[in-house]
């Protein structure tokens, strides 16, 4: 799933459609959004903790598959991990009961907390240490990814909770789960530690190679949009559609808040002159969705529009 496919989805507006297996899987990651929000928004006034935990689970379990599988509430059965349909006997690997979870949990919101010589290191553990115990029935791999970032928010590390490392897991999959099959069969923690460091370095390399290109396209495109749209407006058009870099006009219309004619003519002007693209056409009562091709190709790290 593409962060493009991810945008059109949201902006064509069917958010409750999941019709096809890529559209579930589009609800699934814009739910992956709505927890990090909330989670960003409870780390306000509550730490990084089991509470905390329980509520962004279940905010990222709503309406989604899994959502039957007690959002917010640690398991109450048997888990294991292996291949679909595996028996408990044929899993790779079996997660501590669920009699010892309320326990293990407590354990491992204490550690979040001590002071540690190194916070990555730690956080390397804590990811490991919470895969382990897999205390949901369902979600567990978004959770654990989800908790990278508010660890280091929680620790100041970031200012905000705008780290993603989903796409070198990704990446190095069969490594990841080897690694940490690893540390439970093998107690090899400095093969894991390692391969996480190395994760953390390429995923900040990445993002912030990504970080400075949109910013350069921002900065080149301040004047142009002035210039080819003669509008007061131009800029506060051009953050939005850095915002929301695929959408529908109406949606622009709506919540740009430009004056309703003057908004339809930078759209106009913005398609004319190749800023946007028509990625599906207006059909029927259905309006066109727009791509902003140049900034897209920069977030996908590739030529994808």
């Amino acid at each position: 799933m593409t962060l493009g496919e991810v945008l059109e989805f949201e902006a064509q507006g069917h958010l409750f459609d999941e019709s096809t297996p890529k559209k579930a899987d589009a609800r699934e990651v814009l739910n992956y959004r709505a927890a990090l929000r909330e989670a960003a928004g409870l780390m306000s006034w509550l730490p990084l903790s089991q509470r905390l935990i329980k509520a962004t689970h279940r905010v990222l379990m709503d309406g989604v598959r899994g959502r039957h599988k007690d959002p917010g509430e640690y398991r109450r059965i048997p888990n294991w991990i292996g291949p679909e349909g595996c028996t408990i006997g044929q899993a790779r690997f079996v997660p501590p009961g669920a009699d010892k979870i309320e326990p293990a949990m407590s354990a491992w919101e204490a550690y979040i907390h001590t002071d540690a010589p190194d916070r990555l290191v730690q956080l390397a553990i804590v990811h490991a240490e919470f895969e382990a115990i897999h205390p949901f029935l369902d979600g567990n791999g978004r959770i654990g990814r989800l908790i990278i970032p508010l660890f280091l928010c929680a620790h100041g590390l970031l200012s905000r909770p705008n780290f993603y490392l989903s796409e070198y897991l990704e990446a190095n999959r069969d490594e990841y789960y080897h690694r940490l099959l690893a540390v439970s069969r093998d107690g090899d923690w400095s093969g894991w530690v390692a391969f996480f460091l190395r994760g953390i370095i390429a995923q900040a390399e990445g993002n912030t190679r990504k970080a400075q290109a949109i910013l350069a396209l921002h900065q080149d495109k301040r004047d142009w949009v002035v210039e080819i749209t003669h509008s007061q407006y131009a800029v506060r058009a051009l953050d939005w559609i850095f915002q929301r870099p695929i959408f529908q006009t109406p949606d622009f219309i709506t919540s740009a808040q430009i004056p309703p004619p003057t908004a339809r003519k930078i759209i106009r002007d913005l398609r004319d002159n190749g800023l946007l693209r028509e990625l599906v056409p207006a059909a029927g009562r259905a309006p066109a969705t727009f791509v902003f091709p140049q900034l897209l190709n920069i977030a996908e790290g590739r030529e994808a529009f």
